[in-house]
């Protein structure tokens, strides 16, 4: 088969995938928050998301409406053959997916506010790159929500203020998107670098699992100090109360310039919608994140 169908299938079963299965890591962290929940009000709203995803699952339809706007993560081998074709293959795998899943339509030109009706349109989807030692292709897709990513934040701090400022920056920016991103949440934070890479970093830190821990001790104790922090704003499950607000908080960084301080908080709601596959050199698929059904 050619290559470009082959990643064009890929692509399409992987956002398939990724809209209707929530991966076991964050419906893990999800029964968790329900058995731990105090509030009664914050138990009935978890129960309500346990169920929306078994039903998804059961009915193989997106798990939520807003399918999002579709972005990929490639991490392409040095030695990979027909990397011209690539993002070509992931456009027409949106539009497939766009009609055949269904996904919503969600790429508007903000200009003539016209929607393309097929999840396209320029520099979308949005294609990050990667080369990596190897003849594979790696791909993963995240379909990011506009509820959340309406709350990202980038600012850029005092480098006076270090990472107690940093503790404060992102509690104060949950507290501000309080019920907005559907929480309970998955925060990625990012320092240093400029603007632009500390929220490329913050995002992509949300396609990290759960119940994988940060490598470096400080920063997985970093973590865990603002999960902890976050939780005590009491905005719980869907913004109406309870103990469980965020999920689980990842971070990384950047070296920074001596007169910068930026920092990113990225947002994904609970639908943490996220879902990878290899393309080896041999044209054989592995699918990472979840086996493909046969």
């Amino acid at each position: 088969m050619e290559k470009a169908k082959i990643v064009e299938n890929v692509a399409f079963n992987i956002i398939k995938q990724a809209v209707i299965y929530i991966p076991d890591d964050v419906k893990q962290a999800l029964k968790k928050a329900y058995a731990e929940e105090t509030s009664e009000t914050g138990k009935t709203q978890l129960n309500a998301i346990l169920n929306n995803i078994e039903l998804a699952e059961k009915h193989k339809a997106p798990v939520c409406q807003d399918t999002g706007t579709i972005i990929f993560y490639i991490k392409a081998g040095t030695q990979a053959k027909n990397l011209e074709k690539v993002e070509g293959a992931l456009i027409n795998a949106t539009r497939r997916a766009t009609k055949e899943v269904p996904l919503r339509p969600n790429a508007v030109d903000p200009f003539a506010q016209r929607n393309s009706g097929d999840n396209t349109g320029r520099f979308i989807p949005f294609v990050n790159w990667e080369i990596v030692l190897g003849d594979s292709i790696e791909l993963t897709v995240m379909t990011k929500g506009g509820g959340s990513e309406n709350v990202c934040v980038t600012g850029m701090l005092v480098p006076g203020q270090g990472i107690t400022g940093l503790k404060k920056f992102v509690v104060d920016t949950v507290i501000n998107a309080g019920a907005k991103p559907c929480p309970p949440t998955i925060i990625g934070v990012a320092i240093g670098g400029g603007a632009d890479i500390s929220m490329k970093l913050a995002k992509k830190t949300l396609l990290k699992p759960l119940n994988e821990p940060n490598p470096d001790s400080e920063i997985a104790k970093l973590e865990k100090e603002i999960l902890e922090a976050a939780n005590m704003t009491g905005i719980g499950p869907m913004g109406l109360g309870g103990k469980t607000t965020v999920l689980g908080v990842h971070v990384d960084y950047a070296f920074r310039h001596p007169a910068s301080f930026p920092a990113s908080v990225a947002f994904n709601c609970w639908a943490s919608r996220r879902a990878s596959a290899r393309i080896n050199a041999d044209e054989t698929v592995e699918y990472l994140t979840r086996k493909m059904e046969m």
